[in-house]
């Protein structure tokens, strides 16, 4: 998975799976972009104004749980 954000744009986009085409594209909610392949699972999403959506864009924690 890979995580970025452009502060240029204001962009957070999350990438779920870089080995997959995407193929259609859908606004879920109001600035929330899905990506999907062929098989209509999900590839990766986009979140626009991210700094409005997100406590702190420029930040990621990243959790696992046994």
């Amino acid at each position: 998975m890979k995580v970025s954000y452009d502060p240029r744009t204001d962009t957070l986009t999350m990438i779920l799976r870089d080995d997959a085409a995407i193929v259609e594209s859908d606004e879920g909610k109001p600035g929330v972009i899905l990506d999907y392949d062929k098989e209509g699972n999900l590839v990766s999403l986009e979140i626009l104004d991210a700094s409005t959506r997100v406590t702190d864009a420029r930040k990621m924690e990243f959790q696992t749980t046994d």
